[in-house]
């Protein structure tokens, strides 16, 4: 698979711009979401917090209905919290278009993010609508195609695609926008072992890249080797945060979290990867 694409017409990959260890690229203070009906009150985020350095992988597990999905959608500006807030690079994301471009979603089901005809089409949907001139759009549009390993496939309808070529298109449209952090939502769901092995080898390729990644998955033993860090989310509040192996080893059975280290030998080998 070939290097991500830079965000400027220089050749080669590049990292991205900024202090790494200084201003998070992204935080969340304070996060808390409440769905309020007649009867009842139900909160579905109760004082999130956390932040991702520039480059940074994060892994973000949990059981079914912990908040993961509901965390990932107000990050992504598709809903909007009570109370907190969201920064990129220090700046208010609430409201503000700009910078919500930094920030691409790869949902579970990646045919509902399929636009185009063609892969070529659903790949330039994105830098289109950023109003890039026609020669840039077609160039960013041939660098992530490549870049994923779609390029032999841009005028093939994207229902023809497999599912693990259709996260890679989806990534690839995140890509020729130029958005800095990458959110994937169970990104293993429903592919087989080809599959899963192209949405890791696209990880591992983003992570060389710089960009800064953010899972939502169950199913750590496929891709935990990657990560920098693993952060549980139970009962809509973040349980523990930090490096995978010494989260594993705390954590509480209650958190419906499977240690993943019970059929690998450590952290170092949980990955699908060959």
């Amino acid at each position: 698979m070939a290097s991500i694409i830079p965000d400027s017409p220089k050749p080669g990959p590049i990292r991205d711009t900024g202090d790494r260890y200084g201003v998070p690229i992204l935080a969340v203070r304070n996060l808390s979401l409440r769905f309020e009906g007649p009867e009842t009150a139900f909160t579905a985020l109760d004082r999130i917090s956390l932040e991702a350095a520039e480059g940074e992988f994060l892994l973000l597990a949990g059981s079914n209905g912990s908040g993961k999905t509901l965390l990932m959608r107000c990050m992504a500006g598709l809903l909007e919290a009570q109370e907190g807030e969201i920064l990129f690079r220090g700046q208010p994301l609430t409201r503000n278009k700009a910078l919500r471009r930094e920030l691409g979603l790869v949902f579970q089901d990646a045919d509902s993010q399929i636009l185009g005809e063609t892969v070529e089409e659903d790949t330039a949907f994105g830098p289109k609508n950023l109003g890039l001139s026609r020669e840039e759009t077609e160039r960013r549009v041939g660098a992530a195609l490549e870049a994923m390993g779609l390029e032999s496939k841009r005028k093939r309808p994207p229902r023809r695609l497999s599912g693990g070529e259709k996260r890679r298109l989806a990534v690839a449209g995140i890509l020729a926008m130029g958005c800095r952090i990458i959110i994937m939502d169970e990104p293993f769901a429903n592919l087989d072992w080809p599959g899963v092995v192209q949405v890791l080898e696209v990880l591992r390729s983003l992570k060389q890249a710089g960009k800064t990644l953010i899972v939502l998955t169950h199913e750590l033993e496929k891709v935990l080797a990657l990560a920098d860090r693993l952060l549980i989310l139970h009962h809509a509040q973040i349980r523990e945060d930090g490096k995978p192996a010494g989260v594993l080893d705390r954590l509480d059975p209650a958190w419906g979290v499977r240690d993943p280290r019970r059929n690998y030998h450590n952290v170092e080998d949980c990955s699908w990867l060959p």
